[in-house]
């Protein structure tokens, strides 16, 4: 006897849900049909636009007039610091006024050189000393010394910032775990993705253009990394370690300090090499109020249209980058290695070897420098330049494929993104709050509903809903590209060891990259516009989907795949239902990641001329506009927290329904 399903059986949730988003879109879709009648719905109204930019330009102005004492104060005691460092790496240092002033000479090109060989060769052997002191030799050869070693000067300063400021922030929001929820966590997403160009524009006002103004820029920029990695650390550490502590008659003090931060250095080490890579980055894109350096290079060259300028002066960026990083990693996997047993009380030179004898190095070839120019300065008869080989390979590859890059960009911009971008910038704004809130009470309920709306409803009630559509186009079209290169090439890596040794030399490669790096070889060919700003971003963003979906493919517990074998599974059907889906929590989060990424190159592509927040981000800053600038940044801010909230509660839930 067949039984029938009662009418007053509840749906099922998945049902449920699909019908309810049907409804929803069929609301969007009347929505718009209807733009005539109810055109407010689809365009935010001008008169209804609410003057945020003017509020933030008054009250940066009202800091201006009545704050300068302090303005001047901070710029006065961070010079003394950062001229030191920039009198030491790249200038010299002048002893007294007029003809009668002594000059002393910087640290010499010979000794610096000297001594990354030496810091490679003590935290991680051979390889990593000729790796380290071979990019500051190409430095050297090529031309770039003073632009690099203002550069440097500029992060051996902001960094130890950072650090100390980072390490005390998450010290407090590890013990305070209200101020960690209510304060720090939205401070830190709230400064991770707002622009880098937003920073410039506030700096430029209240400390003018300086070094010390990109120096502040900077520090801001990149302690976010060491406050998570110090939370992180402490939370890591082994409730057994804390307990012995307490055991041992500790204060809480000494529990700290003693115990329990040195249990988690090789997580702050990590941090710490992420903040010196945060502030290489920002310290490129400060050049642009005043930091000078190899930044200042590149905006130069790319502004007057010299290739090989560019290209010489982004690869000495390139290579600054790589040494410092490797560096820093060496020094982070021999910190979780533990210290090695000292004798009692040796005699310094005993107990730091190497840093006696490159202090040694730097005194004795800087002394030699006042009688021999050769140490004080790197001659020019042993520099190269490769500008014209540059310039030659880009006319020679516009010459000969002008005709099918040519096609390939106007067949991409008129059958893709045109399309695209209209698409968006004609999506109703009142829908495009609906469809976001619903997603948001979907996934986690009323709370992340309202923020993801309230989120939204700033970007139109500022005026910037085109704009912010503008970006939305571009950087979900980079993330999903990036997305579709990225996984497959992740899935292979999960599969195969030999291909993953093949591509993470090249994903590490593009991971220390400074943003800047990306734009120059692509806008060669392409020119400036949307397709540029399209291909950069793709470059750049690519790395965590391949990083992240190789991860969560290896990280499926064994005994699940050995059980998947037993019960008959062939090594596709293992891959395909257990392993991958099991994973997917974890390509999500590259998803995220990559959404993040992009939206971040998107703004720096404003230089190659995108219509889109960062464009007026980029406008603000020429102007120093404040008000205009910050709430633009802000916009692009709550763009990068709507999806980042979305994606985690996404894959929360997904983790919860795979146990």
């Amino acid at each position: 006897m067949t039984v029938t399903a009662s009418t007053s059986e509840p749906r099922p949730p998945l049902q449920r849900w699909l019908l309810v988003w049907a409804l929803a879109l069929a609301a969007v879709l009347v929505v718009f049909l209807l733009q005539d009648s109810v055109p407010w719905a689809v365009d935010y109204p001008a008169s209804a636009v609410v003057p945020f930019a003017d509020w933030v330009s008054a009250l940066m102005g009202w800091i201006k007039s009545n704050l300068s004492w302090l303005t001047r104060s901070i710029t006065a005691v961070l010079g003394v610091p950062l001229d030191f460092a920039l009198n030491l790496l790249a200038k010299n240092f002048k002893i007294g006024h007029g003809a009668d002033a002594y000059v002393l000479p910087r640290l010499s090109w010979v000794g610096v050189c000297a001594v990354a060989f030496i810091a490679g060769h003590a935290v991680g052997g051979r390889k990593l000393s000729l790796l380290v002191g071979g990019c500051f030799l190409y430095i050297a050869l090529f031309g770039q010394w003073t632009s690099a070693m203002l550069t440097l000067a500029l992060i051996s300063i902001a960094v130890p910032f950072c650090i100390v400021t980072g390490l005390f922030a998450g010290i407090w929001a590890w013990r305070k775990p209200w101020a960690e929820r209510l304060i720090v966590s939205p401070a830190l997403d709230l400064m991770q993705t707002i622009p880098t160009f937003a920073y410039l524009i506030p700096m430029l006002l209240l400390f003018g253009n300086s070094p010390v103004s990109a120096m502040i820029a900077t520090a801001i920029f990149a302690t976010p990394p060491m406050v998570r990695a110090t939370m992180l650390g402490l939370t890591r550490v082994p409730l057994e370690i804390g307990e012995f502590s307490d055991m041992a008659g500790c204060t809480a003090r000494q529990k700290l300090w003693r115990v329990l931060l040195p249990s988690a250095r090789p997580t702050l080490m990590v941090g710490v090499n992420q903040v010196i890579m945060l502030a290489l980055n920002m310290v490129i894109i400060a050049s642009m109020i005043g930091a000078g350096g190899l930044g200042y290079d590149v905006l130069l060259a790319l502004r007057a249209l010299k290739v090989g300028e560019a290209m010489e002066a982004g690869l000495a960026i390139v290579a600054l980058a790589i040494a410092l990083d490797r560096l820093s990693q060496a020094i982070a996997h021999k910190q979780a290695k533990g210290h090695v047993h000292r004798a009692v009380n040796p005699s310094f030179w005993r107990r730091y070897p190497n840093l006696t004898l490159a202090i040694g190095i730097l005194v004795v070839t800087t002394l030699l420098g006042l009688f021999v120019p050769a140490f004080a300065a790197v001659p020019k008869a042993i520099t190269f330049t490769t500008a014209p080989l540059w310039k030659a390979a880009v006319n020679w590859v516009t010459i000969n494929f002008f005709d099918a890059i040519e096609a390939f960009r106007v067949a991409l911009i008129l059958n893709v993104l045109n399309p695209v971008r209209a698409f968006c910038e004609g999506f109703p704004w009142l829908g495009a709050v609906f469809l976001l809130g619903l997603a948001g009470y979907q996934l986690s309920g009323l709370r992340l509903a309202a923020l993801v709306a309230a989120l939204t409803v700033f970007c139109a009630v500022t005026g910037l809903w085109e704009k912010t559509m503008a970006t939305v186009y571009l950087c979900g079209i980079s993330a999903f590209i990036a997305c579709l290169i990225g996984i497959p090439i992740g899935l292979m890596a999960a599969r195969s060891d030999r291909f993953e040794k093949i591509v993470t030399p090249i994903i590490d490669t593009l991971q220390v990259l400074p943003s800047f790096c990306f734009i120059i070889p692509v806008v060669m060919l392409f020119r400036v516009g949307d397709v540029t700003a399209m291909i950069a971003t793709i470059a750049f963003a690519v790395v965590p989907a391949i990083r992240y979906t190789n991860h969560g493919i290896r990280q499926v517990p064994p005994a699940l795949i050995e059980a998947a074998k037993v019960s008959g599974c062939t090594p596709r059907q293992t891959f395909f239902r257990v392993q991958l889906p099991l994973a997917l929590p974890e390509i999500m989060l590259g998803v995220n990641q990559t959404i993040l990424m992009a939206l971040a190159m998107i703004i720096i592509c404003a230089m190659v001329g995108t219509r889109d927040l960062g464009q007026e981000v980029f406008i603000a800053l020429s102007k120093a506009d404040s008000g205009r600038g910050i709430v633009a940044g802000l916009a692009i801010a709550f763009i990068g927290i709507v999806a980042d909230r979305l994606f985690n509660a996404w894959t929360a839930k997904a983790r919860a329904r795979l146990g």
